[in-house]
């Protein structure tokens, strides 16, 4: 069964395809831009905590008055070491967006996809295939290293370091960056035509 999903992959790989209308487009489309919406909020996210990490500064974005209420609030109300707080509180609230994101796609979007996608499955004997689901691994791993650290920044187990916080992303943020492109190629217009009807994607509980 895997090998010959991985013989339909190379054969979808080859395959000329028409051109498509823009109706047609937009259809095949559909699963990517709302896919990309998501991930640009984490790369947003994603920059702003690293950002901050690297040069030990409040991000730019953010008035002086809203890093210190956003920091206070962290504190329970104290605005001592605002800045470890807010990037303690921050850098959780964007693991903890990840990885719900990441179940909802494991769990209901996945294993549809799985049904025509080698990308999407593990048994099909062809190790680049199962790429994305290999980079969901690698980032959770990074994602329980940093979590353990910011939560034990944050109730005072452990003394907040920008250094050590970059260090902690760093470990995990190239697949994660590469991953939040490749994925939403995966889905785009050009991909998903080899492998769906405009019919099949029109039903798509998702």
């Amino acid at each position: 069964m895997g090998k010959e999903i991985s013989k339909q992959h190379e054969l979808h790989k080859l395959e000329e395809l028409p051109p498509l209308s823009d109706y047609e487009f937009n259809v095949y489309n559909r699963l990517a831009v709302r896919m990309d919406r998501f991930h640009e909020r984490f790369r947003h996210m994603w920059n702003m905590l690293y950002t901050a990490a690297d040069t030990q500064k409040r991000p730019s974005n953010l008035s002086l008055k809203q890093f210190i209420e956003t920091g206070k609030r962290a504190l329970g109300g104290s605005c001592l070491a605002c800045t470890n707080a807010f990037l303690a509180a921050q850098g959780i609230q964007f693991v903890d967006n990840l990885e719900g994101h990441h179940g909802i796609e494991e769990r209901y979007i996945f294993p549809i996809l799985a049904e025509k996608m080698p990308e999407f499955r593990t048994d099909t004997g062809d190790e680049a295939a199962a790429e994305l689901l290999q980079q969901h691994e690698e980032i959770h791993s990074g994602m329980t290293a940093m979590r353990e650290y910011l939560i034990a920044c944050r109730y005072g187990d452990t003394e907040f370091q920008f250094k050590t916080l970059k260090e902690r992303m760093d470990s995990w943020g190239e697949t994660l960056l590469k991953h939040l492109n490749q994925e939403v190629k995966v889905l785009g217009a050009e991909s998903m035509r080899r492998y769906w009807t405009i019919e099949e994607i029109a039903e798509f509980p998702f």
